[in-house]
C-alpha cells in the first residue's frame, strides 16, 4: 500500500531552507540522525492518522510531542547555520 502525501515533511516545514537542510545532512552526522529520526516519527504519525498502523491516543500524542521537539532542534540547527554563513 502506498502512502499519500505525508504532511510535515522537513522540506514542507522549512520550504526556504532546502539547501541548508541538505548541506547539514551531508556535513553533520548528528544532524543527519536528527533528520532521520524526525522522518521516522513523522511517517509513523502519518500511518497512525491514516489508520494504517494501530496505536493508542497516548502513543500518538507522545509521537507528536517528539516530532515538535525534533522540529525545534532542526530549526535551531538551521538558524545556527544561517548565522555561521552570514
Amino acid at each position: 500500500m502506498t502512502l499519500s502525501h505525508v504532511p510535515h515533511e522537513l522540506a514542507e516545514e522549512f520550504p526556504d531552507d532546502h539547501a541548508i537542510l541538505h548541506a547539514l545532512k551531508v556535513a553533520d552526522g548528528n544532524f543527519a540522525h536528527l533528520s532521520d529520526t524526525y522522518h521516522e516519527i513523522n511517517r509513523r504519525i502519518h500511518r497512525i492518522e491514516s489508520l494504517i498502523e494501530p496505536a493508542t491516543d497516548e502513543t500518538l500524542n507522545e509521537l507528536r510531542r517528539q516530532r515538535v521537539v525534533l522540529k525545534d532542534e532542526i530549526a535551531a540547527n538551521i538558524a545556527a547555520q544561517k548565522r555561521d554563513v552570514a
